[in-house]
């Protein structure tokens, strides 16, 4: 099963995802639309040139476990590294979320906005269709959201996690992903998901939630020129 998480971008784009993904037979994206993110078969040797007929001038994507030069027909935005985080506790024993909405296609444009706000990872108008998204609302405004995104095997991921500022420090966040954690449980998945290696706090969150570090991986944004 860790074997899928070492490269579950790819993974997850040749198998449940590959309805959403378009590139070869080594190299995919997410359709545009969806979240911006670069799979490949082998990360020690990408194929950039087979992809870039799949990717627009000026598209922004997230890469994971590539470090290798960068061809002159790309360049490197952000390089930094994130964790992989693997839940390793029993179930929880109950949802403390079970008044929040799930996010359907007509809250696309809420979670986008919610989303670029806080900016939680890469995220597009069409990531909540990718898993089960839930949230809150304050009158029609979205302040909180936690959904699923990467899946492989058994593996499943929490991601999309993020609160409003003003609204922040009540617990939302953590609610939601013990929903996810719960329902994702219940189908014989193991949860997992990423975090910034900046992102100190939402770490130490997930370690008293029950996550645990399974790897530290590098995590580039690239654009195509």
């Amino acid at each position: 099963m860790k074997q899928l998480l070492d490269n579950i971008v790819w993974h997850t784009l040749i198998g449940p995802h590959a309805k959403h993904a378009a590139g070869t037979g080594d190299v995919r994206r997410y359709a545009i639309g969806f979240s911006p993110i670069i799979g490949f078969a082998d990360v020690s040797a990408p194929n950039f040139a087979a992809l870039k007929s799949f990717c627009r001038t000026g598209e922004h994507f997230y890469t994971d476990a590539w470090s290798g030069p960068v061809p002159a027909t790309w360049e490197i935005n952000v390089e930094s590294t994130m964790f992989k985080m693997i839940w390793e506790d029993p179930i929880p024993a109950n949802d403390p979320a079970q008044d929040a909405i799930p996010l359907g296609p007509q809250y696309a444009e809420h979670a986008l906005e919610l989303a670029t706000l806080t900016r939680p990872g890469p995220f597009g108008l069409r990531t909540i269709e990718l898993g089960e998204y839930f949230g809150y609302f304050e009158g029609e405004r979205l302040i909180a959201m936690a959904g699923e995104r990467m899946h492989a095997g058994t593996l499943r991921e929490i991601s999309g996690v993020c609160t409003h500022p003003d609204y922040q420090g009540r617990g939302y966040a953590r609610r939601l992903m013990t929903k996810l954690i719960r329902r994702q449980m219940q189908r014989n998945e193991t949860p997992f998901l990423h975090v910034m290696r900046e992102n100190a706090g939402a770490r130490e969150l997930y370690e008293r939630m029950g996550f645990r570090n399974y790897r530290e991986s590098v995590v580039r944004v690239i654009t195509p020129l």
